[in-house]
């Protein structure tokens, strides 16, 4: 009888300790990268290499190849996205948010070609921040006279993205200042949803090699309009 007692109380012990780190833990952020490994993530396109190095995701270019896309293996649709990252100069990235691929994925043909919004990571002066439509055959979705070069990214250490896309509208920022806010309705009739995908661009025979890191990805999904 004692011993079911202390069995009893040693459990209750345990729920009330664990208990109060669960609530603090459910804010509806969910990190996308453990620090460890690439775990519910997928390269489609290209051949460029990702690895994890130092509790950061690196990504290589690869001469002659396409663009370069490490994927979510979820969907989000409606979602404030939060990572930092840092780029070397030379090297344009990005960071694919409610994509998809274009031809039906095949396990011997490979991925389709990745498209949808991208929103930009460059050295600046440039125009990280902005949203563009990778593969769309749109080109920027950041309207002409808005897209102007800026010195918000810091080319030499890591920048914080903050990315909300509610809805038609897209809103960015970099280091905490807003770089875009952005409504599309056409791109979110043909992209309400899909993955979130890391880019390392396609490079020239006589240019890099270049890396890209990320690190602190997180997501949290929003109730949308």
């Amino acid at each position: 009888m004692r011993k079911l007692f202390t069995s009893a109380f040693l459990m209750m012990l345990a729920t009330c300790s664990v208990a109060p780190t669960i609530a603090i833990a459910d804010d509806g952020w969910v990190s996308l990268f453990d620090g460890k490994s690439l775990t519910g993530w997928t390269q489609k396109n290209g051949t460029a290499t990702y690895a994890v190095e130092d509790g950061t995701i690196v990504g290589r270019t690869a001469v002659g190849s396409p663009n370069s896309f490490l994927c979510s293996d979820k969907d989000y649709g409606n979602f404030e996205l939060e990572f930092e990252v840092k780029v070397d100069k030379g090297l344009n990235s990005g960071v694919q948010i409610r994509s998809q691929t274009k031809e039906q994925d095949d396990k011997k043909k490979g991925f389709g070609r990745v498209n949808g919004p991208q929103v930009e990571i460059e050295s600046g002066p440039a125009e990280a921040g902005y949203v563009y439509g990778e593969a769309t055959g749109r080109g920027w979705l950041t309207p002409a006279e808005r897209l102007k070069p800026h010195d918000h990214f810091d080319n030499d250490g890591w920048n914080k993205f903050r990315i909300v896309a509610n809805g038609p509208r897209i809103q960015t920022w970099i280091n905490g200042e807003m770089i875009e806010d952005l409504t599309d309705e056409p791109i979110f009739e043909t992209h309400p949803s899909g993955f979130i995908g890391l880019q390392v661009h396609g490079i020239g025979k006589d240019k890099g090699p270049y890396q890209v890191a990320w690190r602190n990805i997180r997501v949290k999904e929003l109730a949308g309009k």
